[in-house]
């Protein structure tokens, strides 16, 4: 196996040679060439790349936080903040005073687990909100809903059972 120095490999010699032949004005000038060469290259291939890169990481960071502080912000904003009053009384009265907030007219019957609320006639969206509000204010869950479809558009039949 031969061993090859890199210094005396033939390119290196030729580019000696080349070298030695050059006036000291051009080798002056060459190198300086040479020189800014290499910064040019340092400079738009590597710390330009590197600060843009940095630039977009730090907008994103700013953009992340300032997400993050108006998601932990937004309870507060509302009047949800502080969240419904929870109800209170027996079943009954609950499911009575939450139906008179949204405009129902309902029949309450006591039952062994809780009470039956019955709404013969009202707007589908009263009694679904009516049933949210129920969930959110009170400890009644409901355990049997019967919804029924009245002739008139958007009218409902309900029967809703709570247990609590």
């Amino acid at each position: 196996m031969k061993i090859i120095r890199i210094v005396e490999h033939p390119t290196f010699e030729r580019i000696r040679l080349w070298w030695v032949g050059l006036t000291p004005r051009e080798r002056i000038l060459i190198g300086t060439l040479g020189a800014l060469l290499t910064v040019a290259i340092l400079v738009f291939g590597v710390v330009k790349p590197l600060q843009a890169s940095r630039a977009e990481s730090m907008a994103d960071i700013r953009t992340y936080e300032t997400l993050m502080a108006r998601v932990n912000a937004a309870p507060a904003l509302g009047p949800q903040a502080t969240g419904p009053q929870p109800r209170t009384g027996t079943p009954a009265e609950i499911v009575t005073q939450a139906a008179a907030s949204f405009g129902l007219q309902v029949q309450v019957e006591a039952t062994p687990t809780g009470v039956r609320a019955t709404v013969a006639d009202a707007p589908y969206d009263a009694v679904v909100n009516w049933m949210a509000d129920i969930a959110r204010t009170s400890t009644l869950a409901a355990v049997r809903v019967d919804i029924q479809k009245r002739p008139t558009p958007a009218r409902v039949f309900a029967q809703i059972e709570y247990r609590g």
